[in-house]
């Protein structure tokens, strides 16, 4: 007999059935439920982003075919499209939510130190949004342009493990800025973004908090240097000055002393301008830290490249939520999975062969580190043997 439940089952794991039902308590998110339980409505929408399930009907057609192993999945049968359908259009989203914040804090101990590339001792984190351009006519709640809709995912990547650490789900026009204001980050924390998040009186209040960023400024913004640093003769730095805002508004909103850094970009030859309020690293540290932001540009390729987040199996505003995060549970079990193996995996390396081997029966670190290695054979129990006269 063979000792391992499926690799799919093994990955179900990652989510204790309790601490599940908790949340499933505390979101009523079962109430007036009849036969089909958020667990099973789980497995389905986690089977759609792993086993790349492009419709309701891929995914319950699917599932059907693997009636037999699905008892390890703790599902008794394989959903009803309508009953699927139903359930993303009215069970809450923010049960998703939660079981992916669990999932987050379960990964974050299990990968501490790793995949870490700077020496100090700062969190790292970065902010971005990236557009999904949706169907004007299907998806008539999410106003965008005139021809098309669009929500805006808004990301925090940590790069301790490269882990999507907060995410927000915002109509298409809302502002990338009006997000990064609601969020609180720890003091030390160092966050890198981009220009479209630059809003000096923001800026004043994560120096407050003891934040620290790294962005590049306007070509229009105005300035006077305070002070001349000196850098590295044979680095790719340019220039390091502190400066003082001189702007009217800007020098109200933030007037703090920051940090102007040019930089030349090896590959394109390009100078890059710099704006921080860290006045301790050295310039080609800064440099480096911003360089580093283009990690959350590979996830947002990741994620629309390997799971199901630019089609939709629902229309309604709950179903695009639920599958939304369901895409960033299943992002997190693949880093995790990358992290923990000993193989050198590529992400989509591993989403194909983990879809092909979602209802293998075998150990799923063994088959992490030894992808191409034929299982161990189980020994088959000894038949007696009867001598007939």
């Amino acid at each position: 007999m063979n000792r391992f439940c499926s690799i799919f089952s093994q990955l179900l794991k990652l989510f204790p059935r309790l601490e599940f039902e908790r949340q499933v308590t505390a979101h009523r998110a079962e109430y007036h439920a009849r036969g089909f339980s958020c667990w099973e409505q789980f497995v389905a929408m986690l089977f759609c982003q792993l086993g790349r399930a492009q419709s309701l009907r891929e995914i319950c057609g699917g599932l059907a075919t693997c009636e037999g192993k699905l008892v390890h999945l703790g599902v008794p049968e394989a959903p009803k499209k309508s009953t699927l359908a139903y359930a993303n259009a009215q069970r809450p989203w923010q049960l998703y939510r939660a079981t992916f914040d669990a999932l987050l804090e379960r990964c974050q101990h299990a990968v501490a130190g790793r995949g870490k590339q700077f020496r100090f001792k700062n969190k790292l984190l970065s902010i971005d949004a990236t557009v999904i351009e949706l169907c004007a006519s299907l998806f008539d709640w999410a106003k965008f342009r005139r021809t098309k809709g669009a929500v805006k995912l808004h990301l925090v990547l940590d790069h301790d493990g490269y882990l999507p650490s907060v995410a927000v789900i915002t109509p298409g026009k809302h502002a990338d800025v009006r997000v990064a204001r609601r969020l609180r980050f720890e003091p030390g924390t160092i966050l890198i973004m981009d220009r479209g998040y630059l809003d000096f009186a923001w800026f004043a209040r994560l120096i407050a908090t003891g934040v620290f960023f790294v962005t590049r400024p306007k070509h229009n913004t105005a300035y006077e240097v305070v002070e001349k640093r000196a850098f590295p003769a044979n680095s790719l730095i340019v220039a390091d000055e502190v400066i003082r805002l001189t702007g009217p508004q800007a020098r109200r909103d933030c007037p703090h002393l920051l940090r102007r850094i040019e930089v030349v970009v090896p590959e394109t030859g390009e100078l890059l301008t710099l704006l921080t309020n860290h006045l301790a690293f050295a310039a080609p540290t800064i440099a480096a830290i911003y360089k580093d932001r283009w990690q959350i540009e590979l996830l947002f390729k990741a994620l629309k490249q390997n799971l199901r987040i630019k089609t939709f199996v629902g229309t309604t505003a709950n179903a695009l939520h639920i599958q939304i995060w369901t895409a960033l549970i299943a992002m997190l079990i693949l880093r995790y999975l990358q992290l923990r193996a000993r193989f050198s995996w590529s992400l989509s390396n591993l989403v194909a062969l983990l879809r092909m081997n979602l209802f293998v029966h075998r150990d799923l670190w063994r088959w992490l580190n030894e992808p191409f290695e034929s299982p161990p054979e189980i020994p088959q129990p000894l038949q007696t043997t009867f001598a007939f006269a």
